[in-house]
């Protein structure tokens, strides 16, 4: 029996208007999603830059805003034009906000309060105040002060067990021995502060670097040694102390110090030199900037491998023969657009012997297509790869989307505006929007927004604005 084809955009417009789907509303939302991916990569389908901002600050986004001016200007990126959402009064320097995160709702779960299923923006002022901010207006609704001992900087989320949120890692500079930093931990529902955790090297030893992730605390050590400790359980056994002493101490501080007790028995991991087949993994080019891996937010366990001339989607499978080893081998791979350009130099000898001399570009060298960011949009499924090409003075950028199960260039959208491969850059790809913010010299920033329209062959003028 050969493959089920699958249907087109207008046959499941169709079925979607007849109602024939299932009464589970994750059914209508992935067939919709599925109608958005076919649209966006048809050939008639193009991506056209619809206005530009530029700003004397960064500029930031999240799920369809702009932040402008340290987050205290709002922009909405859906309109065919830059539409104002909020603007938030101007404040003192102590006050700006210098991280922030965009918050939502869990899907399917009851919240106390209606204003609860609200997004709201968790943001850190320079003076450690924690704000919690409505998404629409740019009303304070809460706010939390942190510590007066510590400067924290950043702020981020992870998820702990029973789908409470909870939003941490408030790194913090300038800390002396033997306190390594600092992770002010707080939930989102209520707004409360749950404690901060001193990573501290009389408790956990002599540690390098710690993190939170995915409910666990990851503490590292200069000998290879990791220790996963379940964060939960933390959190658990600090509020019972809480309760018990009465008083607001903070882990592992002079206040109501809590040693190794709250803590438990940890997961110790030694790194040595056993591995997995092919756990050693090497991207054979010649570059003056170092490739990099990581897992794949897909959630499907695979590793991607960047470098500058190629993509490796890699996957971890059992060995043949041995269930109790595991290997690493290519899913796919992704590779740029190039030419064989080594050349030959000839010389002449006092002898009038003719010498070739044959050398490599560097695999990062501007004059050939590398690859600069790789992401994934987790609705639509797809890779979305930007690779940059330096030409004549100029650089040229273009944004290409791959499927995420095969690897298969689906679309290619070139980007109007040059590419400065001395400064920064951000590209997203969020549904049917595409956005890249630059940093410029003199610190200009600059937003291109572009969305997906029609091809009707008709060109219309960019809206410019600047903020």
């Amino acid at each position: 029996m050969g493959p089920t084809r699958k249907p087109n955009v207008c046959h499941r417009l169709s079925r979607r208007a007849l109602g024939s789907f299932s009464r589970d509303a994750g059914v209508v939302q992935r067939t919709n999603l599925g109608i958005l991916r076919a649209l966006v990569c048809q050939e008639s389908t193009k991506f056209k830059n619809v206005w530009t901002t530029h700003s004397k600050s960064p500029i930031a986004y999240e799920r369809g805003r702009i932040y402008f001016d340290n987050y205290r200007c709002c922009i909405s990126s859906v309109a065919s034009e830059p539409r104002k959402l909020y603007e938030m009064p101007k404040c003192s320097k102590s006050e700006k906000i210098e991280d922030a995160l965009l918050w939502e709702c869990p899907v399917g779960e009851v919240l106390p309060n209606q204003s609860d299923y609200k997004s709201s923006l968790i943001a850190l002022t320079a003076h450690n105040w924690l704000l919690c901010i409505s998404a629409t207006t740019g009303k304070v609704l809460e706010k939390i002060y942190l510590a007066s001992y510590c400067k924290f900087r950043s702020v981020s989320a992870t998820l702990v067990s029973n789908n409470v949120t909870v939003v941490a890692m408030c790194l913090s500079a300038g800390i002396q021995q033997p306190v390594l930093l600092y992770l002010a931990v707080f939930r989102v529902l209520p707004f409360s502060l749950v404690g901060i955790l001193e990573i501290n090297k009389k408790i956990f030893g002599n540690v390098t670097d710690a993190t939170l992730s995915h409910g666990i605390l990851i503490v590292m050590y200069s000998s290879g040694l990791v220790k996963l400790y379940s964060f939960q359980t933390i959190t658990e056994q600090f509020m019972q102390q809480k309760l018990d002493l009465g008083c607001a101490c903070r882990w592992g501080g002079t206040t109501g110090t809590v040693g190794e007790a709250p803590f438990g028995i940890p997961c110790n991991i030694k790194i040595t030199g056993k591995r997995a087949k092919n756990g050693i993994q090497e991207m054979e080019c010649c570059s003056l900037e170092s490739d990099w891996i990581y897992f794949h937010p897909d959630a499907s366990g695979r590793i991607i491998h960047v470098g500058p001339n190629q993509v490796k989607v890699l996957k971890l499978t059992e060995t043949e023969n041995n269930s109790s080893q595991y290997q690493i081998s290519e899913d796919f791979v992704i590779l740029a657009n190039r030419e064989n350009k080594n050349e030959n130099l000839f010389t002449v000898t006092a002898s009038g012997r003719v010498v070739k001399k044959s050398f490599h570009l560097l695999d990062d060298d501007p004059e050939q297509e590398t690859f600069k960011i790789v992401d994934y949009e987790d609705e639509l499924d797809l890779l979305s790869v930007v690779a940059v090409t330096q030409i004549d003075a100029e650089g040229k950028a273009h944004l290409d989307f791959h499927c995420n199960e095969y690897g298969t260039l689906l679309k290619s959208i070139p980007l109007v505006e040059s590419w400065d491969v001395t400064y920064s850059h951000e590209v997203y790809f969020d549904r049917d929007l595409v956005l890249h913010i630059e940093q410029k010299p003199n610190r200009v920033f600059s937003c291109y927004v572009y969305q997906m329209v029609c091809d009707t062959g008709e060109e219309e003028e960019t809206i410019n604005r600047s903020y």
